[in-house]
C-alpha cells in the first residue's frame, strides 16, 4: 500500500506558491517630530524653538514601540468594566490593557498635561502643542484624559483653595493608575462630566441636582444626585461636574475617592460602544449622593467650566492636525514604495495630485493649530498683566471656535482619502488606517459639534464686536501677498452685511473665516508651493470638492517632498 509523506523533503507538496514582492517596508524608527517639517518650522516661528530638541527626543521615542505596538494593542484590547468584585461588592472599576498605561505614562512624563502651568520658558502653550501633536502619532485615545487634566487647571484657579489642593496633583509628572486617594499617589488625572441624556449640548437642561451640606456657596461641600450620559475616562481621580442648585447650574469638583479613603458614590452604569476611540473608556455614570465641592460662584457653572472647555477645544484643533499628519505619513510612505502599471504610485500624475492636496490640508491645519497655541500664550500674558479684553484674548476666543469648526470638519475626509491611497491594504486593520478613520469624527463632536461651534462664533461676535476687527487684522497681515486671498477676505467682510440671515449662513461664514486665516498664515510663513496651491484651490476656486483636484500647474513634488518621511 502506497504512503503519502507530509514531511518536508523529496516528494513533499510545496507550500510556497509565489514570491512576495512590491511590498512597502515598515515605517519604523522615525523621529516623528523632526520628520514633520511643517511642525518644526511652526514651532520655531511661533516662539517655542527651545522645545525642539526635547520634541525630537519624544519623536524618536514615539516612532518606536508607542507607534508600532502600544496604540494597536490598546485599541484591540478595549477597556472592560467591572461593576462588582467576586464577592459582590460594588467597585465600579475599568480595566485597561497595559499598553494604555504605557501611553498614559508617556503623556504625563513628557508633561503633555502640565507644561503651560509649570514651565518658565517662553510660549509654553506653543511648546506643548508641538509635543502633543508629536505624541498623538502613536494613538489618539489617551489624549482625552491628558487633555482634560491639562484643561482643568484654569477652572480650578477660579477657586483658589481648591487650586492650592489639586493643582500640584494634576500637574505632577508621574502617572499612577491605582484607585486610591490622590494625595497618597501624589498625582491625579482629571475628567469631566457635563452632558445628560435629555439635553446633550444643552447643558442648561440638566436635571442632576446638588444639595449643600454646610451652608453652600463657592468652595462649599455638596451632595450630588443624578446622572451623566457621557463621562470620559471614568477612572480619573477627580472630575468637573455640572449640577443644578437653587441658584442655577453650577460647577463642582467631584473626586472618585473621598478624603477618608472610601469610594465616592460614583457608579458606572456601562461603557459606551463607540465608533472609534476604542482605547479610551467613555461611560454613563450615576451619582447617588456623591460628595463634591463647588468651583466658582453659585449659578455660574457654565462660565466656570468654559475655562476648561476652551483649552479642550484647542486640543481638538491640535489633535486634528496630528491625525492629518498621520494620514499624510501613511499615504506618502506607501505610495513612494508601491508600484502599479509600471511605475511607483507616487510618480503617477493623478496620485501626485491627491498626495499634494492631502499635504496642503495637513500643513494648513498645522499652521493654524500652532498659531492658535501661541494666542493662548499671548492671552495669558495679557491676563497676568491685568488686561481682560486684549486683542490676543479676543483673537484666542474667536479663532478657537473658528479653528475647531473647520479643522475638525476636514479631518474625516482627509483620513478617508489617506486610507484610499493604500487601496485595499488601507481597508485592513493591520495598516492602522481604519483606526485613524474611525477616530477622525470624534474631535468635531466632542466639546461642541459643527452647529454649536458656528453659533459660538456668532455669540462671540455679538458679545464683543471688536473680535471681528481683531480677527481680520490678523488675516490682513498678509494683505497684498496673494490676490486670491485679498479677494476672499473682501468677500468675507461682505458676509456680515446681512445680520438677519447670518445664523442660517453661519457654517459658510465660519468656513470663510477659517480659510482666510489659514491662507494668511501660509502666504506669510508657508512654503511658496504650498501657499500657492492652497490659495488656488481653497480661495481662488481652482479646485474641486474632493481631495486630488488641485490645478495642473501646482508643484506637486515640492509639496509632497516636504511631508514624506524618509526611512
Amino acid at each position: 500500500m502506497a504512503t503519502v509523506s507530509h514531511s518536508t523533503g523529496e516528494g513533499a507538496a510545496p507550500w510556497q506558491t509565489h514570491e512576495v514582492f512590491n511590498q512597502v517596508p515598515p515605517l519604523e524608527g522615525i523621529d516623528v517630530f523632526s520628520s514633520n517639517r511643517p511642525l518644526v518650522e511652526a514651532t520655531e516661528r511661533e516662539g517655542a524653538g527651545w522645545v525642539t530638541e526635547r520634541a525630537s527626543a519624544l519623536g524618536r521615542f514615539v516612532g518606536g514601540a508607542p507607534q508600532r505596538e502600544w496604540g494597536r494593542q490598546a485599541n484591540e484590547n478595549k477597556p472592560v468594566l467591572h461593576t462588582f468584585d467576586r464577592y459582590g461588592h460594588r467597585i465600579d472599576e475599568v480595566e485597561f490593557h497595559p499598553a494604555w498605561h504605557e501611553l498614559m505614562t508617556m503623556g504625563v512624563e513628557h508633561e503633555l498635561h502640565s507644561l503651560p502651568w509649570t514651565s518658565t520658558e517662553p510660549y509654553p502653550h506653543t511648546a506643548r502643542a508641538a509635543l502633543y501633536m508629536t505624541a498623538m502619532q502613536a494613538e489618539a485615545g489617551f489624549a482625552c484624559p491628558i487633555t482634560m487634566t491639562f484643561a482643568v487647571v484654569p477652572a480650578l484657579r477660579t477657586q483658589p483653595e481648591l487650586a492650592a489642593e489639586w493643582e500640584p496633583l494634576v500637574t505632577a509628572t508621574h502617572y499612577d493608575p491605582r484607585l486610591v486617594p490622590a494625595a497618597e499617589k501624589g498625582s491625579a488625572i482629571s475628567g469631566m462630566a457635563m452632558t445628560e441624556k435629555q439635553g446633550g449640548s444643552d447643558v442648561r437642561a440638566n436635571t442632576t441636582f446638588a444639595r449643600p451640606l454646610n451652608g453652600g456657596g463657592a468652595g462649599a461641600e455638596y451632595e450630588i444626585v443624578g446622572h451623566k450620559w457621557f463621562c470620559s475616562a471614568p477612572m480619573s481621580d477627580v472630575f468637573l461636574v455640572l449640577a443644578q442648585t437653587d441658584d442655577g447650574l453650577s460647577c463642582f469638583l467631584l473626586p472618585r475617592i473621598l478624603p477618608d479613603g472610601t469610594r465616592n458614590a460614583f457608579h458606572i452604569q456601562r461603557l459606551k460602544d463607540k465608533l472609534g476611540n476604542h482605547s479610551n473608556a467613555s461611560s454613563e455614570v450615576e451619582f447617588h449622593g456623591a460628595w463634591a465641592r463647588m468651583v466658582g460662584e453659585p449659578g455660574r457653572g457654565v462660565p466656570t467650566i468654559i475655562e476648561m472647555v476652551g483649552h479642550t477645544r484647542l486640543d481638538c484643533v491640535i489633535g486634528s492636525a496630528a491625525g492629518m499628519r498621520s494620514g499624510v505619513v501613511g499615504a506618502t510612505h506607501h505610495t513612494a514604495h508601491r508600484s502599479a502599471f509600471g511605475k511607483l504610485l507616487s510618480d503617477q500624475p493623478l496620485m501626485r495630485n491627491v498626495l499634494a492636496d492631502l499635504c496642503v490640508e495637513s500643513e494648513a491645519t498645522t499652521a493654524l493649530a500652532m498659531r492658535l497655541a501661541r494666542a493662548y500664550d499671548e492671552a495669558r500674558e495679557d491676563a497676568d498683566a491685568g488686561e481682560d479684553t486684549s486683542d490676543a484674548q479676543l483673537f484666542k476666543r474667536l479663532a478657537t471656535a473658528v479653528g475647531k469648526y473647520w479643522t475638525c470638519k476636514r479631518a474625516p475626509n482627509h483620513a478617508f482619502e489617506s486610507l484610499e491611497c493604500l487601496g485595499g491594504a488601507g481597508y485592513v486593520e493591520e495598516s492602522g488606517m481604519p483606526r485613524l478613520y474611525r477616530e477622525a469624527p470624534l474631535a468635531s463632536i466632542w466639546e461642541g459639534s459643527g452647529n454649536v461651534m458656528s453659533l459660538d462664533v456668532l455669540r462671540a461676535l455679538t458679545r464683543t464686536p471688536r473680535s471681528l476687527e481683531v480677527f481680520l487684522a490678523e488675516v490682513e497681515l498678509a494683505a497684498g501677498g496673494d490676490a486670491r486671498l485679498d479677494r476672499r477676505v473682501s468677500e468675507l467682510k461682505d458676509q456680515f452685511s446681512d445680520p438677519e440671515t447670518l445664523e442660517s449662513r453661519a457654517r459658510r461664514v465660519v468656513e470663510g473665516m477659517a480659510l482666510c486665516l489659514q491662507g494668511s498664515l501660509l502666504v506669510r510663513h508657508g512654503d511658496p508651493a504650498v501657499a500657492d496651491a492652497f490659495c488656488a484651490s481653497r480661495l481662488g476656486g481652482d479646485g474641486g470638492l474632493e481631495y486630488g483636484t488641485l490645478p495642473a500647474g501646482v508643484d506637486f513634488e515640492a509639496i509632497v517632498s516636504r511631508s514624506r518621511p524618509e526611512l
